[in-house]
């Protein structure tokens, strides 16, 4: 499995794509797809199955995953821009 510069919570900038620009903490990263998913961004619609919590069934708005080369630590960022 290929090294990471970021990890679970650390606080990034998206860099590339829609979201371009938007900050976010790391919720997950799926080291073996290269990609991490982050809070508020590339949110994506799913449709759930009927269950207790929504008996009619749902569509579930929930974050999607990034490809870990478009992102970047915000520290980094703000170091950069200063700079």
């Amino acid at each position: 499995m290929p090294k990471s510069h970021v990890k679970k919570g650390d606080e990034v900038v998206v860099l590339a794509g829609k979201e371009k620009g938007k900050r976010g903490k790391i919720i997950a990263v799926l080291t073996k797809k290269s990609r991490v998913i982050v809070e508020g961004v590339q949110l994506i619609k799913r449709h759930t199955r009927k269950s207790q919590q929504h008996p009619q069934g749902a569509i579930v708005e929930r974050e999607g995953t990034i490809h870990i080369s478009n992102v970047k630590k915000a520290e980094a960022q703000t170091a950069e821009a200063t700079a």
